[in-house]
């Protein structure tokens, strides 16, 4: 059964990424196509760079979600060193109320300059904590004292402010450039999961029957996720700003904003926006708080106990993290995407069949049962999201407007996510475990 899961992860890996090249190779033909209809001169030349603009998007998406991945996909380790705290749970709802509370700060203070130096700031703490964990376990060398454990709770509250800083502002900021951007984003915030749960497998095999073989593990894990948000830092403070099409973009907003100081324009309200984007908000909403009500809690600690012994969770975050990535390139194909929000609704709560079938499948259903309905889950969770942020916006907002709107429909998402963890400590009723 490991080989088995191990060889569908290195299956898929080589068949999304494949699928990203192609979307990328059809997207610079379509622009090929555009330009030469486009009259104005040197239009060509301030799109140049769209192949690096959309690659270093989809590193940032990565780099984006990393840092809370490393943490749930480690969380085995957690459990040892911390059995007694619920790691998995209490870590996701100490990240969900910091991460929450400050994307709704963002949003209500308004948007006045420009979002450059708010990402910035996020993948610096993402950074900074990622390699204070390292430090932390080190220090402790493994001990799960108390204190120790309030520390790595301080460290999960500032990925959270992080979170909060980044995805909002990024898909704001994307918004105003083109639509492949922010599909190249989200598609990297999948892609994150994916690559976590894989390294893990393989840290897990190679240190499974080592003396401490797992923290050797998790610190190897740790000092790969520090690395990428490294990257992250550089790419986005000095490369992405550089790209010939983002300078174009960038000079774009500018006018923007001069033009709208000069005209008065004046600039639609959140409330307004939110009136306009509703069924957008609602359906981000939903997907979230159902996912996050199953995972990760749910599959480390409601699952029982069966023939893989401790690889069992992983597995099942590694089907889940798999799918979730592979199915949010479905939605670039034209004829595989959702574009009518009754439609996507209607899957959205068709989605809540997973509470009983989740129920049932760890009561009396075998294990290949669960990794089958796991795997759907994140499939689902994947393709609606995309289906949803790249839904095109109903009236042409400015860059103002798409920034605030980008706000909006991540706090709606990340509100999600806080229900679907409170949601998530209901598994537990009835159960031996205390809370």
């Amino acid at each position: 059964m490991i080989l088995n899961s191990l060889l569908c992860l290195l299956f898929i890996f080589p068949l999304f990424t494949l699928l990203f090249l192609l979307h990328l190779n059809i997207c610079d033909n379509k622009d090929e196509v555009k330009n030469m209809n486009i009259e104005t001169e040197n239009i060509p030349r301030k799109l140049e760079g769209k192949f690096g603009a959309m690659v270093v998007c989809c590193i940032l998406g990565v780099g984006q979600l990393v840092a809370w991945n490393t943490i749930l996909t480690i969380s085995d380790y957690y459990y040892q060193v911390f059995p007694e705290y619920h790691p998995s749970r209490v870590l996701t709802l100490v990240y969900q109320p910091f991460v929450l509370g400050t994307i709704f700060i963002l949003v209500f203070m308004g948007k006045k300059k420009k979002n450059q130096k708010q990402i910035a700031i996020g993948y610096t703490i993402f950074f900074i904590g990622s390699l204070l964990l390292i430090i932390l376990d080190v220090a402790t060398k493994g001990e799960g004292t108390l204190l120790a454990y309030i520390f790595l709770c301080s460290i999960v509250a500032c990925f959270g402010m992080a979170n909060a800083h980044v995805e909002g502002a990024m898909l704001g900021e994307l918004s105003f450039m083109c639509p492949e951007f922010i599909q190249s984003f989200v598609a990297g915030l999948g892609v994150a999961g994916a690559i976590t749960s894989a390294l893990r497998l393989v840290t897990k095999a190679v240190f499974d029957k080592s003396p401490n073989g797992l923290r050797k593990g998790a610190l190897l894990f740790l000092a790969f996720s520090t690395l990428i948000e490294f990257i992250c830092m550089l790419l986005y403070i000095y490369m992405f700003p550089k790209l010939p099409i983002v300078k174009h973009y960038y000079a774009k907003a500018e006018s923007n904003h001069v033009e709208a100081d000069e005209t008065k324009i004046t600039q639609l309200s959140n409330k307004e926006l939110l009136d306009q984007n509703m069924g957008l908000a609602i359906n981000l909403f939903l997907i979230y708080a159902l996912t996050l009500s199953i995972f990760p809690g749910f599959l480390y600690e409601n699952t029982g106990e069966h023939k893989l012994g401790s690889w069992y969770p992983l597995v099942l975050v590694a089907s889940y993290n798999v799918w979730d990535a592979f199915s949010r390139y479905i939605p670039l194909s034209k004829h595989l995407k959702i574009e009518s929000i009754k439609w996507i609704t209607s899957c959205v709560l068709v989605r809540f069949l997973f509470v009983p079938a989740f129920y049932f499948t760890a009561k009396s259903a075998d294990q290949g049962w669960m990794v089958l309905l796991t795997s759907l889950l994140g499939l689902t969770n994947g393709y609606l999201t995309v289906c949803v942020l790249a839904n095109k916006p109903k009236s042409k907002y400015n860059v103002l407007e798409t920034d605030a709107l980008g706000n909006l429909l991540v706090s709606f998402m990340l509100g999600g996510i806080f229900a679907g963890v409170c949601l998530g400590w209901l598994w537990l009723i009835g159960t031996k475990s205390s809370f």
